[in-house]
Order: C-alpha cells, then sequence, then structure tokens
C-alpha cells in the first residue's frame, strides 16, 4: 500500500505543478492519470481507504483537471474517474451526482461543459462492469440534462460547440445502459435524431445557401454526435430494435447518406478546416451502418458504394494513409511472416509504435471522445481509438466487407476493376498505400462472402478478382504478399470448385518451378499453403503431393533464408489441413526438419520457429499412432524427440515455446515416452522467463501435465528446489509472497535458475497470479492450479490448506482482521504466524530494503473458491474427513493421515478474513466459504462433550464475521448472500442457546425492518433491482429459518413421549443435555410472522406476475410490485427466481398452521395484531364496520391464497429448468404437501376436480424429468394428499345425500367417478390421472411389471433386490392405488379393480422374497394393506356389479395361489406373505364368493405345505393365521378348513415329545399351535369336548417332563414344560367334566402331571424363601410388524 500510495503521490505532484505550462504538461498528466486509472482499477476495493483518505485528496485532484483547456487531459482525468467508479462501484450514483450539479452550476465555461459531460459520459459507460448498476432515474437526469445543452446550444456562440458535442456524448453514454433504461427515452431520441437532419432536399439546399463556416461546423459536430448516439443504440440496445424502429432510424440515416454528396461543395465555399467534422461525419454514418441488416438501406447501396470505394481508394484524400485492419484480417498463424508476434509481448505499447505502415500505437482518447464510453477490447488497459483518418478507412474497409455480398454482380465487377485501375494508375508509395487499403477491402468483402455463405459471382468476376490477386503475389511488400495468398484461400473458399482451384494452383507451380527470384518464391509458395488452409485436405487432396514436393525442394534452399521461411510455414498449414492425408509425407518431410534445424544456423530464428511449427502439425498428423511399437513408429517418435531437444536448446524464446509445444503434443499422443524429469523443471524456469509467449507455453504445457499426472509434475518442480538449495544465490527467490516480485525491476536479474521455496510449484503459480495482467495466461495458471488441487489436495490437506490461508491471511489492511474468538492463544498464535512470515519471507539482507507487496485480491478470491473446493473434494472422498471421533483414530494409528476436520480452526479463520477484507468479491467468496463450512461442519458431534457439535466453539466468529455485512455501506448483493449464511447458521441447529442465537437472529431483524421500509427509500446507491435482491434475500432467510423452526417444533411434539420413557429408566445423561425446549426456534420466528406472513404472500404475488408469458404484460401492475419497480423487471425477475421456493414453502406451512383463518386487513395495523385475536372461531371473519366494503371476505382472500399458491408451484413444476437446484423442487412439492394437510385446502382441491388432475399430470411430468428417489417420494406424498383429499369430499358428499334422502339410496351410490357406465375419461378423471403416474412410478422401479418389458427379447428374467427407498416408493404407490377405488362408483370400480389387483398382487410376488431376519418389506405390508382394502370395499353390495365383483376376487385370490407355488426361481418366496394374502381373503370376502371347490383345495394345500415346512416361523405364522381362519364368525367357510387341517396339526404336535424344541422360534410354534388347538376346543360343541381335549391334553402332558430330566434340560425345554403346565392348569377349572373324564381313562397321565404340579410348587416355595424379582414369563421373541386384523 506503501508503494501505491508513492505512485499517487507523484501523480498529484505532477498533476500540480504541470497546470501552468499546458502543452508540456498535458502528455505527462494524461500518462499519470492513465496509469492511476489502472492503478486503482486493478486494486479494486482494496484502494478504497486510500481513494477516501482526506490527506491526499486523490479525487479533488483528479475532478480538478476536468477543467483543463487540453482536451486529452480531460479525457483522461474523465477516464481515471471512471476506473475509480468501477472500482468502488459506491461512488458512481454520488460522482454521477456532483459531476451534474457542477455542470448546472459551471454552465457558461466551455471546459466545464466538456470536462464534466466526458467524466458523466465515462461513468455511464462503466456501469456495465458494476453489476449493482445505478438508480433508474439517473438515466431520466442524464436526459433532461443534455436535452438543455442541445437546446441552449444555439444561444451562445461561445458555447454551442462544446454543447452540442457535449449533449450527443451524453445521449450516446444512455444508450450502453441497455433497452431497460432507454425504453423510456426512445420516443424522445428518436424525435431528437429526426429534427437534426433537414427533412428533404429544398431544406438541404437551402441550409447550403444560408450557412457560414463556424454554423457548419456546429451543424456537422451536431450530427456526427446524433449519428454516434445511434450507433450506441444499435450496438447496446439490439432487442429494442423492432422493424419500425429501424424504418424511424432509417430516415435521419438517409438524409445524411443525401448530406454527405453536398459536402465536398460546402468544404470549398467555407474552407478546409471543415474537413475534419465532414470526416467525422462518414465516420460516424460508416459504424452505424455496418451494424444495421444491410437489406434496410439497399436502395442507396450505389451512392455508398462510390463513396465507401473514393474514401478507401484515397481518390480525394492526398495524404497515403493506410488501413490499421490489414494485420487484423490477414490469418493470426501468418504473423511468423511478418513479425507481428511482437504484439505478444508484455511491452506491446513500445513494439507496436516501431512497426511499418500502421497507425497502431499513435492511440489516444482525443481522437474519438465516444470511445469513453465504449466497451474496451479484451487485453486493452485504456481504449485507444486511431486518428480519424485512419479511422474513417477503417470504417469504410468494415462497412465495404458487409455490403459487398449483397451487391449485384455486374457491380461487383465494376468495383475489382476500378481497383485493378487505381493500383496502376499510382505510382511509388502512394501505390504502395493504395494497394495496402484495396487489398484490405478485398479481404475484408470475401470474408464477408464466406460468412454469408454466398459465392464470388459468374466467370468474369473471378477473373477480375484473380488478376488483381496474382499480381501482389509478387509485389516486394512481405504484407501485401501475405494478404495476396489470403485473399487467393479465402477465393477458393468462397468458389469451390475444384477446376478454380486446380487452375490456381497449377499456375503457382508453373511459377515456383520457374520463378528465381525471392519475391515470387514466396508470394507463391504462401499461396499454395493458403489454398490448402481454406479448401482443407479433402477439396485439395489431388495437389498435395506436387506442393509437398515443391515445398521441401524450397526449403532446402540454403541461399535465401526467407524462402525457407516461407515455404516451411506453407508446408506446417499443409500438414494442418491435410490431417491423415498427409500421413504418407511423414517420413520424408520429418527428416528435412531435423536436417535444417542442424544445419540452419540458429541466428535465422523464422526459420528456427517454421521448423518448430512444421514439427507440432507433423506430431499431430501421426496422432495416436505414436504410441505403438512398430518399427517405424519407433523412429518417428524418436525423431520427433530429437526435434524437440534441439529446439529447446534454441538461444530464441519463440523457437522455444515452439518446443514445448511440440513436446505438450507428444505428451497428449504418447504420454509414456516424454521424460517429465527434465520437462518439468525446464517449464519451471521459463516461469520466470522476461518472455510473455514462454511463460504462457510452459504454463499452457504444465496445465495439460497436471491434468493427468499431477502429482508427478509436483515432485520434479520440488526436485528442483533442492537442487537449487546448494547453490543458494543462483537464481531470485520466486516465493510469492517474496518481497519486490511484483516490480518488474528485478526482470533482468532472473536468473535461467528458479528458486522454488518449500510452497512448491503451486506457491509459484500463485505468486505469478499476482505479477501476470496477460488474460490467457492467467486463466491458464487457474485451471492447473485447480487440476493440481483435485489430484493432489486430499493426500496433502495441510500444504494446500497452508497455501490458502498464506495468501488469505497478508491481509491487505491488518485492522479489518480483528482478532478472532479473543482468546489469549490466539494473540500469540497470531504472532508466531508473524514471526513466520518474516523468516520466510526475508531471504539475504539485498531485499530487506524493499517493502513486501501483499497478494492482490484476485488471487485471494481465487484462494477463497480453493477452499471451498477442498472442502467439496473432502466431502467426496472419505466420511473421516467430517467426523472428529473417527479422524482423531486415524491420526493415532497412522500420523500422516490428515483430516479435514482436525483444520476446521484454520477454515474458519479463513473463512473469517475473507468475509471481512476490503474487496467486495473476496467478501462474496469468504461468505461463500463460510457457507460451505457451516453446511457440511453443522452435524458433526464434539465427542468429548456429548450432545454438542463441534461447530458450537465458533460461533463468536461466525457472529463477528456476518455482523458488518449488515452495516448500512454494504453493497446488496454480499448482504443478500449474508442473509443466506444466517439462515443457514440458525438452520443447522448448531447452537442451542436461545440468547446466543439473538446475536444473528437479531442482524435478520434488522434487515427485516429495513425490507418494510418500503420501496421509496432516501440514499440510493444502485439500481433498483439490488433492492429488491436485498429485501428477497432477507425474506427467503427467514422463509427458511420459519421452515426449520417447524420442523423442530413438529419432532417436539412427537419427542415427549420418548423423552418420558427414558427418564422412566433413570438414565441420568438425559438430563444433562440441555435439550432445546421444544418452541425454541419458533419463539424467535413467532413475534415477526405476522409481518412476514403479509410480506411472504406479497413476493409470491410479484413472482406469479413476474413468471407470466410475455403476450400477458399488460396485466402487470403499471408501478410494480411490492418488491420490484417496473423499470428493473427483467433483473428482478432473477432474483425472484432465486428465492420464491423457500417463501412458498413457508407460506404454506403458515397458512396450514394458523393462516386460512387469518384474513388479510388493509390496513398493516392489522397484520401486526397478535395472531390469538385473529383466529376466530368462525371462518367467516367480518371485518369491522366502517371499514371499505371492498374488502374481500375470508373465503374469498383464501381462495386467492390457494390460487397463488397452486398456480406458482403449477407453473413451476410444469417444466422446470434443468439448471434449477433440486431444493427448488424438494421445496415445492413439501409445500403443496403441507398445504393439503389444511382443511380449507383440501376442499379447495376436492372441489374443483380438474384443478387436481392438472396437478397430478404436472406431477407425472415432472417424474419424467427428475430422477432422484427424494423427489418420487415427494411426489407420491402430493398424490396421496389429493386422493385423501378427494376421498373426504366424496365422503362428505355421500353422507349429505343419505341424510337427505334416506329412500333414494341409488343416487348416492352413483356418487364417484365412473357415474353409471363406469367409464373414465382421460384429462378429465383424477383417478385415471393418479393411475397413470402411480404405474410410472411402478414401472421404473419393478421394470417387469410392464407387458411391454416383459414381452420384450431383451428382458432378463432376473429380478433385482429393490433398494430401500425404491421400496418404500413402491409401497407408497400400492398404498395409493388402493385408496383410489374409493373415489369411483361401483361401475367405475369394475373399471379399474382388475388393472388395480393386477399390480398389487403382481408387487406382492416381486417382493415376497425370504429374508434372514424374517422381516416383513415396505412393499410387501403395502400390499396385503392393499388387498385388504379392496376385499371389504363398500361396493359389492350393488346388485349390478355383483357378478363382476365375484368373479374379479377370485381370479385374485387365483392368481395369489399360483404366485405361491415355489417356481424353483433363485428367490426363495417368503411364504408367510403369501398365506397372510390368503388369509386375508377368507377373512374379507363372503362364502360364496371363495366357497368354491377348486379354490378351496388350493387355499388347503398351501395351509398344508406351511404346515409341513422345516421352518418353524412359518409354522408359527401358519398356526397364527389359521387360528383367525378357524375363528371366523361364518362356519360354512371356517368348517372345510378345520376338517382338512386340524388332524395334520394334532399329528404335527403329537410328534414334539419325541423331537423337543431347540429354539425360540421352534418353541414359538408349538406354543401357536397348541393355541389353534385350544380355540377348537373352545369352539366345540359341549357333546364333543371330551374326544377334544382327548386330543389335547394328552398332547400337553407328553411335553412334561420328569425331575431327573428337568435339572438336565435345555432353557427352551424348560419353557416348554412350564407351558405345558401353566395351560393344564388353565383348561382344568375351564372344562372340569370332560376334564376329569380324560384324566380317568389315562391314569399313567393323571401320575405325570401330579409329580410335575408338586415339582412346582417346591420350586416356588424356594424361590419365594430367596425372593428373587418376579420373572416374567416368556414372550415370543419376534414380534410380526404390521398386524392386518
Amino acid at each position: 500500500m506503501k508503494a501505491v500510495e508513492a505512485v499517487v503521490n507523484d501523480t498529484n505532484g505532477e498533476n500540480k505543478s504541470g497546470a501552468a505550462d499546458v502543452a508540456a504538461s498535458q502528455h505527462v498528466m494524461v500518462c499519470a492519470l492513465q496509469e492511476l486509472g489502472s492503478l486503482v482499477q486493478s486494486l479494486n476495493a482494496t484502494a478504497s481507504p486510500l481513494i477516501q483518505e482526506p490527506s491526499i485528496g486523490l479525487l479533488e485532484t483528479v475532478t480538478s483537471v476536468l477543467l483543463h483547456p487540453s482536451m486529452a487531459a480531460r479525457l483522461a482525468a474523465a477516464w481515471c474517474l471512471r476506473c475509480v467508479a468501477v472500482a468502488l462501484p459506491f461512488q458512481l450514483t454520488p460522482f454521477l451526482d456532483r459531476c451534474a450539479e457542477r455542470l448546472n452550476n459551471l454552465k457558461t465555461s466551455p471546459e466545464a461543459v466538456s470536462g464534466y459531460s466526458f467524466a458523466m459520459a465515462a461513468l455511464l459507460g462503466g456501469v456495465h462492469q458494476c453489476p449493482l448498476g445505478i438508480p433508474h432515474a439517473k438515466g431520466k437526469m442524464v436526459v433532461s440534462i443534455a436535452e438543455d445543452l442541445l437546446r441552449t446550444a444555439a444561444q451562445n456562440s461561445r458555447l454551442s460547440l462544446q454543447r452540442t458535442q457535449a449533449g450527443w456524448l451524453l445521449l450516446g453514454a444512455l444508450m450502453t445502459l441497455g433497452p431497460s433504461v432507454v425504453r423510456y427515452h426512445l420516443p424522445k431520441m428518436l424525435l431528437l435524431w429526426r429534427n437534426v437532419f433537414p427533412r428533404s432536399l429544398k431544406e438541404l439546399e437551402a441550409e447550403k445557401a444560408r450557412g457560414d463556416s463556424f454554423t457548419w461546423q456546429v451543424t456537422l459536430e451536431g450530427r456526427a454526435g446524433a449519428l454516434c448516439a445511434m450507433r450506441s443504440f444499435v450496438a447496446h440496445c439490439p432487442e429494442l430494435l423492432t422493424e419500425d424502429v429501424i424504418r424511424k432510424l432509417m430516415t435521419p440515416i438517409e438524409c445524411a447518406m443525401t448530406m454527405m454528396s453536398h459536402i465536398p461543395s460546402v468544404i470549398k465555399a467555407h474552407g478546409a478546416h471543415l474537413k475534419a467534422s465532414a470526416a467525422m461525419v462518414r465516420l460516424r454514418l460508416y459504424d452505424i451502418l455496418a451494424l444495421l441488416p444491410p437489406k434496410t438501406y439497399e436502395g442507396s447501396f450505389n451512392a455508398l458504394l462510390r463513396e465507401l470505394v473514393a474514401e478507401f481508394t484515397l481518390t480525394d484524400n492526398s495524404a497515403n494513409t493506410t488501413t490499421s485492419l490489414l494485420r487484423s484480417l490477414c490469418h493470426y498463424d501468418d504473423s511468423v511472416l511478418l513479425g507481428s508476434w511482437l504484439q505478444e509481448t508484455d511491452h506491446k505499447s513500445i513494439e507496436d509504435q516501431l512497426q511499418p505502415n500502421s497507425a497502431s500505437g499513435s492511440g489516444a482518447l482525443e481522437h474519438d471522445p465516444s470511445s469513453i464510453y465504449l466497451r474496451i477490447p479484451a487485453g486493452e488497459a485504456v481504449p485507444g481509438p486511431l486518428p480519424l483518418g485512419v479511422s474513417v478507412i477503417d470504417a469504410s474497409v468494415a462497412l465495404f466487407g458487409v455490403v459487398f455480398p449483397h451487391v449485384s454482380y455486374k457491380h461487383r465487377l465494376q468495383m475489382l476493376d476500378h481497383f485493378a485501375e487505381c493500383v496502376k494508375q499510382a505510382k511509388g508509395v502512394r501505390q504502395q498505400a493504395v494497394q495496402l487499403n484495396i487489398f484490405t477491402a478485398v479481404l475484408s468483402a470475401l470474408k464477408g462472402l464466406a460468412e454469408n455463405k454466398s459465392t464470388l459471382g459468374p466467370e468474369e468476376v473471378r477473373k477480375s478478382a484473380l488478376t488483381l490477386v496474382m499480381s501482389a503475389l509478387d509485389n516486394p511488400n512481405p504484407i501485401l504478399r501475405c494478404a495476396a495468398g489470403e485473399a487467393l484461400g479465402r477465393m477458393a473458399q468462397v468458389v469451390g470448385e475444384a477446376t478454380f482451384i486446380a487452375r490456381m494452383a497449377q499456375f503457382s507451380f508453373d511459377k515456383l518451378k520457374s520463378a528465381r527470384d525471392v519475391v515470387s518464391r514466396t508470394g507463391h509458395s504462401l499461396a499454395l499453403g493458403c489454398l490448402h488452409r481454406y479448401v482443407g485436405g479433402i477439396g485439395s487432396g489431388q495437389h498435395l503431393k506436387t506442393s509437398v514436393s515443391i515445398l521441401l525442394a524450397l526449403a532446402q534452399d540454403g541461399t535465401s533464408p526467407e524462402v525457407q521461411t516461407w515455404s516451411l510455414h506453407s508446408l506446417a498449414l499443409i500438414v494442418d489441413s491435410s490431417g491423415p492425408m498427409y500421413r504418407g509425407y511423414v517420413e520424408p518431410t520429418l527428416s528435412l526438419v531435423l536436417t535444417l534445424l542442424l544445419t540452419v544456423p540458429p541466428s535465422h530464428t523464422e526459420v528456427h520457429q517454421c521448423l518448430g511449427r512444421c514439427l507440432g502439425a507433423i506430431i499431430t498428423t501421426v496422432g495416436p499412432e505414436l504410441q505403438g511399437n512398430g518399427a517405424t513408429i519407433s523412429t518417428i517418435r524418436s525423431s520427433c524427440l530429437v526435434g524437440c531437444a534441439i529446439t529447446q536448446d534454441h538461444s530464441d524464446s519463440l523457437v522455444q515455446a515452439a518446443a514445448i509445444s511440440c513436446l505438450q503434443q507428444l505428451h497428449m499422443f504418447a504420454p509414456r515416452h516424454v521424460n517429465l524429469s527434465s520437462l518439468v523443471p525446464s517449464l519451471c524456469v521459463h516461469l520466470c522467463s522476461s518472455h510473455l509467449l514462454l511463460r504462457r507455453a510452459a504454463v499452457a504445457c504444465l496445465r495439460q501435465l497436471a491434468q493427468r499426472e499431477a502429482a508427478e509434475v509436483c515432485e520434479y518442480a520440488m526436485s528442483l528446489a533442492k537442487n537449487a538449495g546448494d547453490k543458494e544465490n543462483s537464481g531470485i527467490n520466486i516465493n510469492p509472497f517474496a518481497p519486490g516480485v511484483g516490480s518488474r525491476r528485478d526482470i533482468h536479474c532472473r536468473h535461467q535458475g528458479v528458486n522454488i521455496t518449500e510452497t512448491g510449484l503451486e506457491g509459484v503459480l500463485f505468486g505469478m497470479l499476482d505479477r501476470e495482467t496477460d488474460r490467457k495466461l492467467c486463466s491458464d495458471i487457474h485451471d492447473t492450479l485447480g487440476h493440481m488441487l483435485s489430484s493432489l489436495a486430499v493426500e496433502k490437506l495441510s500444504h494446500w490448506l497452508m497455501l490458502c490461508k498464506d495468501v488469505l491471511a497478508a491481509s491487505s489492511d491488518m485492522s479489518t482482521a480483528a482478532p478472532l474468538g479473543g482468546g489469549k492463544d490466539e494473540e500469540s498464535e497470531k504472532k508466531d504466524e508473524m514471526d513466520d512470515d518474516t523468516m520466510f519471507t526475508t531471504l539475504g539482507e539485498e531485499d530487506k530494503s524493499k517493502p513486501s507487496v501483499a497478494p492482490r485480491w484476485a488471487t485471494r478470491v481465487f484462494a477463497a473458491d480453493c477452499l471451498c473446493r477442498i472442502i467439496m473434494l473432502c466431502e467426496n472422498a472419505n466420511k473421516a474427513h467430517f467426523d472428529l471421533a473417527m479422524a482423531r483414530s486415524a491420526k493415532l494409528r497412522n500420523p500422516k493421515n490428515d483430516l479435514l476436520v482436525l483444520h476446521l480452526s484454520d477454515l474458519i479463520r479463513m473463512a473469517f478474513m475473507a468475509a471481512t477484507d476490503h474487496s467486495n468479491q473476496l467478501r462474496m467468496a469468504g461468505l461463500q466459504a463460510l457457507e460451505d463450512i457451516i453446511k457440511k461442519f453443522a452435524s458433526v458431534p464434539e465427542p468429548e462433550f456429548p450432545g454438542h457439535v463441534i461447530l458450537e466453539q465458533y460461533q463468536a466468529n461466525v457472529g463477528a464475521a456476518l455482523r458488518p455485512a449488515f452495516s448500512q455501506d454494504t453493497p446488496s448483493d454480499i448482504t443478500a448472500k449474508a442473509c443466506q449464511v444466517c439462515s443457514t447458521w440458525i438452520g443447522s441447529e448448531v447452537v442451542s442457546d436461545l440468547n446466543d442465537l439473538r446475536r444473528v437472529h437479531n442482524l435478520l431483524v434488522s434487515s427485516l425492518d429495513k425490507v418494510q421500509a418500503g420501496k421509496g427509500s432516501s440514499s440510493q446507491l444502485y439500481r433498483e433491482s439490488a433492492t429488491t435482491m436485498e429485501k428477497l434475500a432477507v425474506l427467503k432467510a427467514w422463509a427458511e429459518v420459519y421452515v426449520v423452526a417447524m420442523k423442530i417444533k413438529k419432532e417436539a411434539e412427537i419427542k415427549p413421549k420418548r423423552a418420558i420413557k427414558n427418564t422412566d429408566d433413570d438414565e441420568e445423561d438425559f438430563g444433562t443435555v440441555d435439550e432445546l425446549p421444544p418452541d425454541s426456534l419458533i419463539t424467535l420466528v413467532q413475534p415477526e410472522l405476522p409481518i412476514l406472513s403479509r410480506l411472504w404472500l406479497a413476493a409470491l404475488k410479484d413472482y406469479a406476475l413476474l413468471t407470466l408469458p410475455a403476450e400477458f404484460a399488460s396485466q402487470l401492475p403499471p408501478d410494480g410490485g411490492a418488491f420490484y419497480t417496473p423499470e428493473t423487471i427483467d433483473t428482478a425477475r432473477l432474483h425472484y427466481r432465486n428465492s420464491w421456493a423457500p417463501i412458498l414453502h413457508a407460506v404454506a406451512l403458515w397458512l396450514n398452521s394458523a393462516g386460512f383463518n387469518a384474513s388479510e386487513s388493509p390496513e398493516k395495523a392489522a397484520a401486526a395484531m397478535p395472531n390469538s385475536q385473529k383466529r376466530d372461531s368462525s371462518i367467516m371473519l367480518n371485518q369491522a364496520a366502517g371499514t371499505p366494503s371492498t374488502t374481500k371476505s375470508l373465503p374469498e382472500i383464501n381462495k386467492d391464497r390457494m390460487h397463488l399458491i397452486l398456480g406458482v408451484s403449477i407453473q413451476f413444476l410444469c417444466s422446470p429448468r434443468p439448471e434449477e437446484p433440486v431444493e427448488h423442487v424438494t421445496s415445492c412439492l413439501q409445500a403443496l404437501h403441507t398445504l393439503l394437510d389444511s382443511p380449507c385446502a383440501r376442499i379447495h382441491i376436492a372441489e374443483d376436480q380438474l384443478l387436481g388432475v392438472e396437478l397430478l399430470s404436472v406431477l407425472h411430468r415432472l417424474l419424467l424429468t427428475w430422477d432422484p428417489p427424494s423427489v418420487q417420494l415427494l411426489v407420491t406424498g402430493v398424490v396421496q394428499q389429493i386422493v385423501r383429499a378427494a376421498q373426504d369430499y366424496l365422503q362428505e358428499k355421500r353422507n349429505t345425500l343419505n341424510e337427505d334422502n334416506i329412500k333414494e339410496k341409488k343416487t348416492c351410490l352413483v356418487l364417484g367417478e365412473g357415474g353409471e357406465t363406469g367409464g373414465l375419461e382421460p384429462g378429465k378423471s383424477l383417478v385415471f390421472a393418479a393411475m397413470e403416474l402411480l404405474m410410472f412410478i411402478l414401472v421404473r422401479h419393478m421394470p417387469h411389471l410392464s407387458p411391454k418389458m416383459s414381452d420384450s427379447p431383451s428382458h432378463v428374467s432376473a429380478k433385482p433386490q429393490l433398494s430401500e427407498e425404491s421400496a418404500r416408493l413402491v409401497a407408497a404407490t400400492v398404498t395409493i392405488l388402493s385408496d383410489l377405488p374409493s373415489l369411483c362408483s361401483p361401475a367405475g370400480c369394475m373399471t379399474i379393480l382388475p388393472t388395480i389387483l393386477f399390480l398389487i398382487t403382481r408387487v406382492l410376488k416381486e417382493t415376497a422374497v425370504k429374508t434372514v431376519d424374517n422381516q416383513v418389506s415396505p412393499p410387501v405390508s403395502a400390499a396385503l394393506q392393499a388387498i385388504k382394502t379392496t376385499v371389504t370395499l363398500p361396493m359389492a353390495k350393488t346388485e349390478e356389479t355383483h357378478k363382476q365383483w365375484t368373479s374379479l376376487i377370485r381370479s385374485t385370490l387365483a392368481s395369489i395361489l399360483e404366485y405361491s407355488q415355489s417356481d424353483g426361481t433363485k428367490s426363495i418366496l417368503d411364504e408367510v406373505s403369501m398365506l397372510t394374502a390368503i388369509a386375508l381373503f377368507l377373512w374379507s370376502a363372503s362364502t360364496e364368493i371363495i366357497g368354491v371347490l377348486s379354490l378351496q383345495n388350493g387355499c388347503i394345500n398351501r395351509f398344508k405345505n406351511a404346515l409341513n415346512s422345516c421352518d418353524p416361523w412359518v409354522q408359527a405364522k401358519c398356526y397364527q393365521l389359521l387360528l383367525s381362519v378357524f375363528q371366523h364368525t361364518n362356519r360354512a367357510l371356517s368348517t372345510p378348513y378345520i376338517h382338512s387341517l386340524a388332524p395334520i396339526m394334532v399329528e404335527k404336535l403329537k410328534a414334539v415329545e419325541s423331537n423337543r424344541p431347540n429354539s425360540n422360534t421352534e418353541l414359538l410354534a408349538v406354543q401357536e399351535g397348541i393355541k389353534v388347538l385350544e380355540t377348537l376346543v373352545a369352539l366345540g360343541e359341549e357333546q364333543n369336548r371330551v374326544q377334544l381335549l382327548a386330543l389335547l391334553v394328552p398332547t400337553l402332558i407328553s411335553y412334561l417332563l420328569n425331575e431327573n430330566a428337568f435339572a438336565s434340560a435345555s432353557t427352551v425345554s424348560k419353557d416348554l414344560h412350564e407351558f405345558a403346565l401353566q395351560n393344564l392348569m388353565h383348561i382344568g377349572p375351564l372344562y372340569p367334566h370332560a376334564f376329569k373324564s380324560v384324566m380317568g381313562a389315562a391314569p399313567e397321565l393323571k401320575i405325570r402331571l401330579e409329580t410335575a404340579v408338586r415339582a412346582s410348587q417346591a420350586s416356588k416355595a424356594k424361590a419365594a424363601a430367596r425372593q428373587p424379582p418376579p420373572t416374567i414369563h416368556s414372550v415370543p421373541t419376534i414380534k410380526l410388524k404390521t398386524s392386518f386384523f
């Protein structure tokens, strides 16, 4: 900063001293101001303390120069102001106001009018570089000032010229603000333009007769200004150029064209000093015509072409002015022939001035003041328009190229002949000048033809053109020969006929064979190269052999290096364009190249450059073949490597650059054969070369190497550092933070050695970012670092984080980075760091004198971006990066393990430093980094304090980083970003203590007050849409916080039950964790809700209006919406698009919780009313008397709100753009889901069935384009809500009908879709739409459900196991499917049920697969539930559908029976689920449906199989299900089952005695079986009881163990004993008579029972003595998840 201050002080000193002696001082002053401007612009916002420092008074000094007598100095000062304003956008509006005010005050001073208008124009031109823009009203201000200047110009002759120029300059500058501003002033502008020019020839004649020389000068300047403003309009507002506007513009333009022909006579009459003004008018006219479509001025072509041709053939111009465009129209690659590569150096501006016949280097602002508001061409620091004479010729040449393709062939021929004539007549130097201009024009025309895809014309036109071109191939001037070759190639391109090409090629062949002079040999050899370049390999294939042989021969002409250069250059062009067709000539060419490399003296650098180009082209031609191992390929490869080695050793930097690019090509095709260990160090050395081209080549090569082999590259670079360490002083330190690196003085002392410090190559590249200004170079450095980062950052985490930290920590102003956290150790750490820094940067004594230069802001922004990328890379790499406990244990296992979470304090510190910097871009990057850190680390627990997270300790830092972003003078975009971070922080639930949260929360509260301030806030610095952005960001942040708060609240409402259970278990831990009070966050949002809800709804309304298609623009409110103004509508749209989704979700939550009962009163007072008063039990909330009658009733308001929300959602979900974040889609779906929770919304959507259908079809479309399962799950949720809403509505309707007419049951039943006929109409039927959507989801996850799929031959029978998400989705869809029949009438039911039942049974079949732990998967339980729902439908009761219904149910059961036969496929069917399904049918359907013999036998068989199953779990379940079947109320149904299955059961249970259970599951099976037998005993009639008990009691007694056996038995066996004993004790009292008779019949049973009872009592007595806690008797260990009965 000190260095900067010194420069500024020098500048000011020069300015002050220079004001005395104008002529001498103006150059110094212009130079100083331009340097100052560039300096401030490169410093950007970091320059703010400097600019605002009163002791320097920088701005006063610069503005004082605006009154300087010299125009150049005034323009330079204006430019300097523009630079300051672009660097510090908050100064832009105040500058404009100040200039406008001074312009008004000093209206009478010509310098002030000129200077301040320059400044205003420059500032307006800079607006496009400031994303936040300027207030819309400034446009109006500028227009009124400009109008005033133009109006008063005639009043005072001393000022008229300046006022006219100033007025038009301001209007031209206004156009750069773009269509949104200009649209409002267009009618006025069109009028102004029309009035400047004479309306008719008569007026023009009158003018000529009337005026004197001064009035003519003012008139011409005015018209030039008007045309200039028009040009600016056409260039910057293409959207406003309708047919009508173009027609209106053409009126003044045609007048201007007419006037042009009369100007020469005016100049004759009034003197030659008008020539400049006339030339200016012509320049402006050509400029605007070149931008308009040529069709619009077809009528004036003849006159226009006469002017243009006269202009560039110098007809009326005695000076030999040449155009500056020829160089740019020749091909960039030909620069080696012209030496124009010098433009690619660091000192380009000096080289430019040394070039022959070019006006470059003489550019200056005063040549064309309008350039002060135009965009600067990329890569230039200050605009430098060329002198007027050159500019006019340039413009005429450019326009000629635009018009030529649209001119008739006759005229083309005339012009070409005329050109030849002009060249003939001119002599000497003039001939050269004319020829140069003509060639530029012809090239421009040919380029125009190629772009328009039109042809040159018939034979005579071609002939004429060919003669013209061929004559120049022998011209001694190399640039003309170059242009002629280029023209020849372009002609071949636009003619495109093989014969014509052959003729041209043959002509050159003949010439080259005969000619001996250097000139024609060079010209014609280039002609061959250009032919191939523009026609391509295929079109010129037949000449390839001849061309190559001739050029190879010419290349060996050792007498003339020039011939060698041109022929080798052409050869390179041919190799490039022929591609694979050149493969046959590779060997001879390669051997020639090698020979020449060894024989041509190194001093002929051009030859060596061309040899390098040839080598590169050959490598590309051979391409991937270079990897091969054949003998020929090996030879070619080694030749290429040798060639590269020779060129690498050349002393010339350009040749070295060519060598590097050859090696780069080789590495691309044959990476194994390029030796990186030597290449990388040499590239590192070139990084500090003084030649821009060499640095560019080195970085480009490193970029490619780093893409594949970043680790090796870095290693080899470090090896260079180790070697250099021995010869300490051989090189100069280029550690990025080393002192003095920024200065250019040390270029000469950069030796070939490079000292890479411990930061490695990465450090050097970061350092280069500070010094390099070349765009391409910087972007390559960014890419190289990016590639290194991607492949290395995760392994070398500390290293990369240190790099970023070093770049970020070098804050330009230490006062801003106040100590973080404020702890003592922080401070001492800081001190240590400082010591480290000084230790690293001071190398030797010689450096101490120079002040150190901190990294530039752009480099630091890049470092902050790198930080975000490192976090992202770690996220993809390994979970341990975000888990402190895992990270610590990994570190213990291997100290080399480096994990991101261990560097959290560094990450926070870096983000903090960036977020609190001066530079706005850096603050944005810092806030972004902070947001990323919060998102990724929010849930990482702190292992030492259970229940806490590690981010909690950094809350002070987060607060401190955010606070400055909410200060008054912060730009809107930063505040908006900070709001985003605030909501992320609050929503991340890191901080549990409300008081701690309040710090950040208060920032949002204060912003909310700002939002309420309304649209017209007083001090506006930026465009209105900047305010829109800020306000919407605040509302979005609040919405996100509210959504999280409601989520926590909802969870807390579910939680208390769990919490109580925990405390019962006496868990002390629970009390210590300071749990969030259940309503914590919501208590922060609640007070603001009345205001927020109003603002949210307003924002949504704005968004809805802004998304209307263009044809409804008339419906938009004329004075804008709640948060946008009509002028900034286009930019506002973007901000709404970013923030509507969370707001929508929040509004839905609010409406659902309270909002539908809250009316929206017109006064704001109501919005602030506490909610309790708003909630009125009646939905109708009548306004208090006295309010105007326009207020709507609550249902109307709610209807509007519903329409708004559904409209916004449907509009978005119809076609979300692919680049939309998925959060928007999920927010929108969650909002719909929440909304449909409320009864009001349900009624709304059910009443209007088309709305539901529309919503479903939109959701279906969404599923087609968005794949994530999360989206699909949300969609099913919304579909379920819609179906439920329809169900409720229909039920309500049926109930009311039932009450009304109990007699007319029939009408009630016809309610529902399908009516009496059962037809569903697609597009109107909700059921149909839902089925379409659900079917889509099912087929997406289970493709074999689709008959199309299963019939296709490619169909694979193996079914993949569903993932967990897919299973949940399928379950949800099946559930909704089973709900659909309830929406239909009986006839409608019969239409959809076959499909639904088919899908349900298929899903059951596909998903009922046996698992290890016998878990029931969600799809199975859903399918079973669905079967139950459908089988018990009330629809079956009607007579009409009964028959159909019966057959449907029977077929369903039949298919299930069929599916449950094991078919021997890999996956084992889950018998339990299938049996459950069968049992459900038996349970729910009537006997006459299912009592068919075939079905009955099938069912009985399935149960038999299950009873005989070897899996005890299946047996247990089977017993359970049989129990339910046996207990069925309808005896007719259960009897056959009892008869056929009971005997098997008894057998099974009897067999247990000999085969006692070994596991709990087997025990469970026995217990369940006994339960069934007991039930059968209970069901039997009294007279059969004894027989039944005779089955049960002996079985139970057989389970009892005698005393000896009991002691040694297993626990399961003991449990069985206990179970049997208890049951016997229980049965005895129940049926005493029967029990006695059974026992009496079998005395041995009686004895066993009695001993068991005695043993049991004895053990109980013992136990009682010891008094252990009572044992709970064993419960079955595995319970079924879902109960269906």
